[in-house]
């Protein structure tokens, strides 16, 4: 697994904000964004290496 300290300045600020500053409201809807976001990524590199 990455360190955390490997991570893009971007993504450790999202997880920091997420740690500290989140409110309990907003949680569930930046779970699923980045659910999604995840899942999104996920098809389009594999379709790219079934296209191959």
């Amino acid at each position: 697994m990455t360190r955390f300290d490997d991570y893009p300045k971007s993504i450790k600020k999202a997880i920091r904000y997420i740690k500290q500053d989140a409110p309990l409201v907003q949680l569930p809807q930046l779970e699923t964004v980045l659910f999604n976001s995840i899942k999104k990524r996920k098809e389009v590199l594999l379709n790219s290496k079934t296209a191959q």
